[in-house]
């Protein structure tokens, strides 16, 4: 038996640091994947492991089904959603530390964790082969690790009676409605291994697709009718979230009346990209004037992101160097480096582009074209690794 499934990434358009003091976010899926395929080992094949192969990093894990079942003593076999013991994350770990991973790749070590827990939690103790590539850089804030857990999830509910599929179909599938909520309830489960204490709202995106809008907890979910590319630069600069959380904290407490000002103005900002892209757009014309509208709420978000004090040397390349292009652009996510928006506008010619990414590629960025707001995870029955 084998399937593959593909979820999508993430980037936030507005709101990013804002949200965390009460304005709203806006974030969308863009077309960028992680894949995750498996193949479950029958008895002609002779097999009694489990294994792990990330194409990306060049590791592969192997783990023997009697080792696992030693170590977890019991099976942890679960049709719902559940969130790991700490008796279960140090048995886990265990088994992590066993594979003595390279010191500059340890950074993998809790995505390897939260693979052995969705897969034990899924499919209990069963010999396959889990292969998995991504479009999407690693820690670069556009949610892959949401995007693999979302995959895997998806995978490896495809072949149980918790969900609905039609093992026949040739091509792509979308789950059902209620079935998405399981995926990425599961997917959550994953991410809580990863992050400690993730928000939800990347394993959300990546598994229903889509926008969504976020505030105080509250996730809404929206279709846009346009459709915007957008030019992703990968600055290459890792950044502290939580330091960079803080930061835009204390400016709060040595400026409260004037950073309330600032969270409003986001507030406002997030609420009307959202309205401009679930209006109908009839014409070329009605679309340009959409496009323009957008790129000056990128503008303002960035001036006001400036303001938090999260930009960065490296971010600040980016938008001189599109703006030479009349371009807008804006951070994405955390800040402090991570990766920048810039809006193609639709009938922005493609030598413009090729300029504009040659220009920020000799600056030892990474660019990437994507297109914002399509649909959530999918699974195929048809196809090989």
């Amino acid at each position: 038996m084998e399937v593959r499934a593909r979820a999508p990434g993430k980037i936030i358009l507005t709101g990013e640091h804002a949200v965390v003091h009460g304005s709203t976010a806006v974030a969308t899926s863009i077309d960028l994947y992680t894949y995750v395929f498996v193949h479950f080992s029958t008895p002609s094949d002779d097999g009694d492991l489990l294994t792990l192969q990330l194409k990306d990093t060049a590791l592969e894990f192997s783990w023997p089904i009697s080792r696992i079942k030693a170590a977890f003593l019991e099976s942890v076999l679960s049709c719902t959603p559940t969130s790991c013991s700490v008796e279960v994350a140090k048995i886990i770990a265990a088994l992590v530390e066993e594979l003595d991973i390279p010191e500059a790749k340890i950074g993998i070590a809790s995505g390897v964790s939260a693979f052995l827990w969705l897969y034990s939690s899924i499919q209990g103790f069963k010999p396959a082969t889990v292969v998995v590539n991504s479009e999407l850089p690693l820690g670069s804030g556009l949610g892959s690790s949401a995007a693999f857990c979302v995959a895997l999830a998806s995978a490896l509910l495809a072949y149980t009676d918790s969900v609905s599929l039609d093992l026949s179909h040739q091509g792509w599938l979308s789950f059902t409605e209620k079935d998405l909520e399981l995926v990425n309830k599961w997917a959550f489960e994953g991410e809580k291994i990863i992050h400690g204490k993730p928000s939800g709202i990347d394993n959300t995106v990546s598994s229903y697709g889509n926008i969504i809008s976020f505030k105080s907890g509250n996730i809404t979910r929206t279709k846009s009718t346009l459709t915007l590319k957008m030019l992703i630069t990968n600055t290459k600069v890792g950044r502290n979230t939580k330091a960079l959380v803080a930061g835009v904290g204390e400016r709060m407490l040595r400026h409260p009346e004037i950073m309330a000002f600032v969270f409003s103005a986001v507030d406002s900002i997030s609420k009307e990209l959202t309205s401009i892209l679930k209006s109908p757009t009839p014409d070329e014309l009605s679309l340009t004037e959409k496009e323009e509208k957008i790129e000056e709420l990128m503008e303002m978000n960035q001036g006001l992101l400036q303001s938090m004090g999260v930009s960065h040397a490296t971010i600040e390349t980016v938008l001189r160097t599109t703006l030479k292009y009349k371009l807008a652009s804006k951070l994405t996510g955390a800040g402090g480096g991570g990766c920048v928006l810039t809006l193609l506008p639709t009938l922005l010619s493609g030598t413009i582009v090729d300029k504009v990414i040659a220009e920020l590629e000799s600056c030892g960025f990474q660019c990437f074209i994507a297109g914002i707001g399509g649909g959530g995870v999918e699974v195929n029955f048809a196809m090989s690794s």
